[in-house]
C-alpha cells in the first residue's frame, strides 16, 4: 500500500482532487494533508474528507518535525499540490524519487524561486506565450529542476489575461495530476 502526505500551502482544489481520485484505491492511500498556512484551504477538504490534517511552520520543516511524523505514520510519497516552501533537505534524502510537484508551466520555463501562481501567469501572458500548461516533476534541491514525469499544454490568445491562463492551467491539473501520480506509483 502507497501512502501519500499531500503538502499545500492554498485553497487545495489539487487536494480535493487527488484525495478523490485515490478514496476507492485498494493500492494507494492519502494518510495526511500538510499545511503551512493555518487558513489553507487544503484543511478543510481533509477534513469533509475524513483525512487527518496537520499545520507545520518552515522551522518545523527543517528542525526534522515533519520528517518524524511522516516516519511515524509509514508515508511512502509526498505530493506537493500547490505547496510554496522550499522542500528541505532532510526530506528530498529520505524521499528520494518519492516527492512530487506539479508546477504551472512548461518548465524549464517559468521556473525557479518566486515562479508560482499567478507570478507564473503573469510572466507567461507578459512574454506573450502562444501556449502554457503543468509540468509533473520530481523534487530535488534545486527549484523545479527534478526529473520531469509529464507535460501537459494548452493553447493561448491574445486575450488571455493571467487569470484566464490561471483557469487553464488548472484545468490541466485537475484533469492530469492524479492519474500522472498513479502511474508513477505503479511503475
Amino acid at each position: 500500500m502507497k501512502r501519500l502526505a499531500l503538502l499545500a500551502s492554498g485553497t487545495g482544489s489539487n487536494v480535493k482532487n487527488i484525495i478523490n481520485y485515490f478514496k476507492e484505491s485498494a493500492e494507494v492511500m492519502v494518510d495526511c494533508v500538510i499545511v503551512n498556512r493555518k487558513e489553507a484551504g487544503a484543511r478543510e477538504h481533509a477534513v469533509n474528507a475524513g483525512v487527518e490534517d496537520f499545520l507545520f511552520t518552515k522551522s518545523d520543516f527543517e528542525e526534522g518535525k515533519v520528517l518524524e511524523l511522516l516516519q511515524e505514520r509509514g508515508v511512502t510519497h509526498l505530493i506537493l499540490a500547490g505547496f510554496l516552501l522550499k522542500i528541505p533537505t532532510n526530506l528530498i534524502e529520505a524521499y528520494p524519487n518519492e516527492i512530487l510537484n506539479v508546477h504551472p508551466s512548461l518548465l524549464p520555463k517559468y521556473g525557479g524561486a518566486g515562479m508560482y501562481g499567478m507570478n507564473v501567469h503573469r510572466a507567461v501572458v507578459a512574454a506573450g506565450e502562444t501556449k502554457s500548461g503543468i509540468t509533473v516533476h520530481l523534487v530535488n534541491e534545486i527549484y523545479d529542476d527534478g526529473e520531469v514525469l509529464a507535460q501537459f499544454e494548452v493553447e493561448l490568445d491574445m486575450y488571455d489575461n493571467p487569470e484566464k491562463v490561471a483557469a487553464k492551467v488548472q484545468e490541466l491539473e485537475q484533469l492530469h495530476f492524479p492519474g500522472v501520480i498513479e502511474k508513477y506509483l505503479n511503475n
